[in-house]
């Protein structure tokens, strides 16, 4: 199993290297010791393996915007993990090139007995910021979640929305090469989600890195210039916008779908 790395070794403008990556789950039969003993004496299934993602490879060119697509299950949320590296795969490698932020799922990364303020700095010293970094950043982190009296509750009584605002919030303010999004506009109302579309396009323009989880295929078209689509872990497709999208039977003359898909269930 080869660790995240550095793309040190490949051209100054490689991104991203996704390089003949499996990650295996199990699916268990039986939930106690007594269930899987007995399965086992009788010699049944107690378990079974699946790849959720099944030799992926690809390479990113620094200031690509990916949109990452399939359907519910397909393998999307744990590819981005991986190029997260928060989990590691089972075969092949992942290397990346700079510092990595964005959302990953609603409230990862946060302490919910501390307040959303305590959680600011906890959460941007994840994504390696200092503390006087973030004091810097505090007002505008703050303003863009834009949760009020809240930013002093603990984060455990937050609602989806509010951990989703806070979470976006902070990682867009981090200074990163390359932006993971995904589930971030899952949840919210329709300005907040606009106001993300809206970071995130700065975000594209500015020469990074952009990986965009969506179904929204008004959206992926607005923010992206490359898709990636998977099936059942395997890489199906890797190429234009709209051949993605109609690779995945969307109806690709519907230009004006971003708000009425944006939160879709990724």
């Amino acid at each position: 199993m080869s660790p995240i790395g550095s793309t040190d070794a490949y051209s100054p403008d490689t991104s991203i290297v996704v390089e003949n990556v499996t990650k295996t789950f199990s699916l268990r039969y039986h939930r106690t010791f007594k269930q899987v003993t007995v399965a086992k004496f009788r010699g049944q299934r107690t378990k079974d393996e699946f790849n959720a993602v099944d030799d992926v490879s690809f390479t990113v060119k620094q200031g690509e915007s990916i949109g990452l697509m399939g359907l519910n299950g397909s393998g999307k949320s744990t590819l981005l993990t991986l190029i997260n590296g928060t989990m590691k795969p089972d075969s092949g490698q992942v290397l990346t090139r700079g510092r990595i932020a964005g959302l990953i799922a609603t409230g990862a990364g946060f302490h919910p007995q501390l307040s959303g303020r305590d959680n600011i700095y906890l959460n941007a010293a994840v994504f390696g910021l200092t503390e006087e970094e973030t004091k810097d950043r505090f007002d505008d982190i703050a303003g863009f979640a834009d949760i009020g009296r809240h930013l002093d509750s603990p984060v455990g009584n937050y609602s989806s929305g509010m951990s989703s605002r806070l979470g976006f919030a902070i990682a867009i303010n981090v200074d990163c090469d390359i932006f993971l999004a995904d589930e971030l506009l899952a949840v919210g109302d329709k300005p907040f989600k606009r106001k993300c579309m809206s970071k995130m396009e700065e975000v594209r323009d500015s020469g990074r890195t952009l990986f965009y989880v969506s179904h929204a295929a008004g959206s992926v078209r607005r923010m992206c210039d490359r898709v990636l689509v998977l099936e059942n872990g395997r890489l199906g497709f890797d190429g234009d916008v709209d051949e993605g999208i109609k690779y995945l039977h969307y109806d690709s003359d519907d230009e004006n779908n971003d708000d009425d898909e944006l939160g879709a269930d990724v």
